[in-house]
This record gives structure tokens, C-alpha cells and sequence, in this order.
């Protein structure tokens, strides 16, 4: 049964033979008939037909034919190359370029594999071997991008990053809260039971895990984002994904290791949830397929350089220890966080960060099949800053550049460029307190501060724990550590 309140049109006369050849065999005929519906029975302009996409994979695949040499590897004050490169330029060449017979390896978290049949339960996804963990993973050699059950190592610090007390409780802090394997591998068991049971009513939809899960900057209490993607491309999102998550938040009601479905009808919406089993909160959003492109720039940029994840978990605390971390109560989402965080390091004198979308357009390629955008980054060496500052001495830099130097009124932070950009008057920047550039898309991630007497609380957030601790010099005066550690 569908939801009696929309309107179905019955004019795209081809879908049932479409559908007749995409269903796999083991879909009973009332589940063909009800996944016909899905396409064919649709509020708006009729939905495209749904290509068949690999399944969610953890295993790692080599890639063939490339390789980084000694000389690769990025010194902090070398000049960036913005020319043109030739195609043989290894530095650039990630991956061949995909053509109709000569695909590429799928990547370590999106590999190709035959279509699972429906109906699975969570029960059947934690006793199958066939379904995909973290623990299947094995360590990729070239880049400075761990494999997924690698993890990190951040023991190996240079002795001036950590060589005070704030920097010490920086990094200890960072160690306290840092997400586990065993966090990521609760949130892909979830993951994995979802996607099985989706494909009952979507068959050919995948669902991928993205933001801070993966991205190298989330701690142990973070929620997981999901993105659903039954078709890549363009969606409308007050039709297409409203209509889409309400189904399966219907489905979601008969499952028994899922609980509190609710519908978040915003610019993007989402279905909020929570797993019964392991207690995490997830975000499910349709067709976001910006969100998995954001993850892995991210993920590149927390592990380019050892210093950029302690600095930052830390900020995250910091700014929800004051309530400006919040972007459904109009201040900061903890993604433009992390860009504001990389822009400044990007725009030191001595950068201690990289441009990677400049200095490795092709790993980053907006355009890019999203199957192939794990992959593209996965050789990119790490980043030899002649920045050694000390992880004390980058928090206080970031307040005060903040504080005193950004010009909030006439810039734009662009971590795709890594400068400012000037404020325009076009619609995207005109009369908005807060712009931060999506890397991909180009929006503003800071729409969400919209009431000035916000925008000017966090100013005065950013003023007021500058001055502390450049007094100071304990991050207790900023962040209360006994409260900033999870509880055990």
C-alpha cells in the first residue's frame, strides 16, 4: 500500500517492461508490481528509471598502474603548479580515465558485486559473511590515507607540535574522544542491514555511509550520516526525497532494530533514526551525493598532515561547549567548522595544509562517477609543512584569526582555493552574516546563521576564548575537560 494522500500519474507507458528487466528474479511478483508503483505512481515529473549500482564494499581494491615517487611529496613552501600538466603527469594521474570498455577498479568502500536478493534482516546481517564490515578491510601502501580498519596513528607527533601543556591536553583530549573501529563497525552493520532491507521496496538502491564517520574528524558520541542513492543526479528535493524517505520511513516502522523514525522536510531532507541495537543516531538523506564527495576531501585533508585532527576535534568540542555548533538553532554546523579550521591552515604563511583540489584537481573532480570518488584520493602522500608550530600554538592562531583578522563582512572562506574570496552581491553571499564555500557545489555552508544577534554571539565567543587562553594558556579556561571527555 502506498500513502493515500499522493497523486499518481500513469503516463510513462515503459517502465513496467524496464522494470521487468532490472528486478532481480528473487522479487516476488506483489514486490514488481509495488516497486512498478514506486517509479510510475509519483508526485511531480516521473522519476528516471533507476540504474543498477554496485553494492557498499569495505574491501579494499588496488589500484592498477599508479604510484607516487619520494619526489611527490609536497613541501609547505613550494609553489603550487596552476598550469596546464599533461596527462603522463603521475602527481595528477590518480586513476585512467574510465571508458565503455575499460572500467576502473571500484574503490575500497564502493566496489561492484551481484545484486543481494531482499528481505534481510539485521539478525541476517550480522551472521551472513557475504555482507561487507570494517573488519574486512585490509591496509592500502602509497598513500597517507589509512584504509578504514587501519585507522590512524598519531602517536608519531614531531616533539614542537606537543612540547606545552595546551598542546598536551589538545592531544590528549583528541585521544579521549577520537571515534574507534569498533564505533565505525556498529554504524556499518546498521548501514549494511538498511540497504538490504531498502531493497525491498528500492531494489536497486544503495546506501552509503559519509560525513564525520568517515571523514577522519568524528569522536565517539557522533551521530552517522547515511546517503541514499537509488540514481545519481539532480533531485528536487521537495518532491523527490520528501516523497522517497516518507516510503521508507514507512518501512522503517516494521523494522524491529529501528526506532523513532521522524522526517526532517528542510532544504535537504532527512530521516532521523536511531539503531536499537548499537544506540547511534543517523541521518538518512536522498541523492546528497555532494556529502560523499565532501567526505573523502575531508578524510584526505584529516590525514595529509597529523596535526589537522586533534586541532579540530578539539574546535568541535569547543564551539558545542558554547553552543555555537548548532546549525538547526541558526550558528555553525560542524562541517563549515572543519572548513573554517582548514582554511586557516591553508592561509598561513607557512601553510601547514595543502591545496588539494588545486595541487590534485583529477582526485577531486566534481564531476566524477561517485563510485569512483573513494579511490581518487587514495595515493595522495602526505604533506611536509615547514610549519612546525605546536597544536597550542594553531588553536590560539585560529581564535585569533577569528577574532581580529578575518573581515566577516567582505569575505568568502574558500578551502577549493585556499584563500578568501570577496563578497558579492549575488544570491548565494548578498546579506548573509557568515559565508563559507562548499568545496563541490559552491554554496554556503553558513547559511544557517541568519539572525544577526547569533552571528554576533559567535564573534563573541570566538573574542572572548581568544583572549583567555592567549592569557591563560589552559584549555580548561575554554573547554572544561572533565566534561569534554565521553563518559565511560
Amino acid at each position: 500500500m502506498l500513502p493515500r494522500g499522493y497523486v499518481f500519474s500513469h503516463k510513462d507507458r515503459q517502465s513496467a517492461h524496464i522494470f521487468q528487466q532490472i528486478l532481480p528474479h528473487t522479487v516476488s511478483q506483489q514486490q514488481r508490481i509495488e516497486a512498478h508503483l514506486n517509479v510510475t505512481n509519483y508526485i511531480g515529473p516521473p522519476m528516471n528509471v533507476p540504474r543498477l549500482i554496485p553494492a557498499y564494499q569495505w574491501t579494499p581494491v588496488a589500484q592498477p598502474g599508479v604510484s607516487f615517487s619520494p619526489s611527490d611529496v609536497k613541501g609547505g613552501n613550494r609553489k603550487r603548479r596552476r598550469d596546464n600538466h599533461s596527462q603522463n603527469d603521475l602527481k595528477r594521474q590518480c586513476f585512467g580515465s574510465p571508458g565503455p570498455h575499460n572500467q576502473p577498479a571500484r574503490d575500497a568502500n564502493f566496489t561492484s558485486q551481484p545484486a543481494t536478493g531482499p528481505g534481510s534482516s539485521r539478525e541476517m546481517c550480522h551472521s551472513n559473511p557475504s555482507v561487507p564490515t570494517c573488519s574486512s578491510a585490509v591496509s592500502k601502501t602509497g598513500g597517507c590515507v589509512p584504509s578504514l580498519k587501519e585507522g590512524s596513528d598519531q602517536s608519531a607527533f614531531h616533539p614542537s607540535a606537543v612540547n606545552d601543556k595546551l598542546s598536551q591536553q589538545i592531544l590528549n583530549l583528541f585521544h579521549a574522544c577520537e571515534q574507534q573501529n569498533d564505533d565505525l563497525e556498529k554504524k556499518e552493520h546498521c548501514r549494511a542491514a538498511l540497504q538490504r532491507d531498502i531493497q525491498t521496496i528500492f531494489p536497486c538502491a544503495q546506501v552509503f555511509l559519509a560525513g564525520s564517520s568517515l571523514n577522519g574528524f568524528g569522536s565517539r558520541s557522533s551521530d552517522a550520516d547515511l546517503c541514499l542513492v537509488i540514481e545519481e543526479g539532480m533531485v528536487n528535493h521537495r518532491t523527490d526525497a520528501v516523497y522517497v524517505l516518507s516510503l521508507v520511513r514507512k518501512l522503517f516502522y516494521t523494522l524491529s532494530y529501528i526506532e523513532r523514525p521522524q522526517l526532517i522536510r528542510a532544504k535537504v531532507p532527512i530521516l532521523k533514526f536511531r539503531d536499537r541495537v548499537s544506540g547511534v543516531e543517523f541521518d538518512l538523506n536522498f541523492n546528497n551525493t555532494v556529502g560523499i564527495r565532501n567526505t573523502f576531501l575531508l578524510r584526505t585533508y584529516a590525514y595529509v598532515e597529523k596535526r589537522v585532527r586533534p586541532i579540530i576535534l578539539v574546535i568541535k568540542k569547543w564551539a558545542s561547549h558554547h553552543r555555537i555548533n548548532d546549525a538547526s538553532r541558526g550558528t555553525l554546523s560542524s562541517y563549515t567548522l572543519v572548513l573554517m579550521v582548514l582554511h586557516y591552515l591553508q592561509t598561513l604563511p607557512e601553510p601547514v595544509i595543502p591545496c588539494l583540489q588545486m595541487d590534485y584537481p583529477e582526485c577531486f573532480n566534481p564531476k566524477m562517477d561517485i563510485h569512483l570518488v573513494p579511490s581518487g584520493p587514495s595515493n595522495i602522500p602526505a604533506f611536509v609543512s615547514k610549519n612546525q608550530s605546536s597544536l597550542g600554538d594553531l588553536l590560539l592562531g585560529f581564535l585569533k584569526y577569528y577574532a581580529t583578522v578575518f573581515k566577516w563582512d567582505k569575505h568568502v572562506i574558500s578551502v577549493r582555493e585556499a584563500k578568501t574570496l570577496p563578497k558579492t552581491y549575488c544570491r548565494e553571499w548578498r546579506d548573509k552574516f557568515i559565508c563559507v564555500e562548499e568545496p563541490f557545489d559552491r554554496t554556503n555552508t553558513a547559511r544557517a546563521v541568519h539572525e544577526k544577534v547569533k552571528f554576533e554571539a559567535i564573534k563573541a565567543e570566538f573574542t572572548e576564548s581568544y583572549q583567555v587562553l592567549q592569557l591563560r594558556k589552559d584549555l580548561n579556561f575554554i573547554l572544561p575537560l572533565k566534561n569534554a571527555r565521553p563518559k565511560r
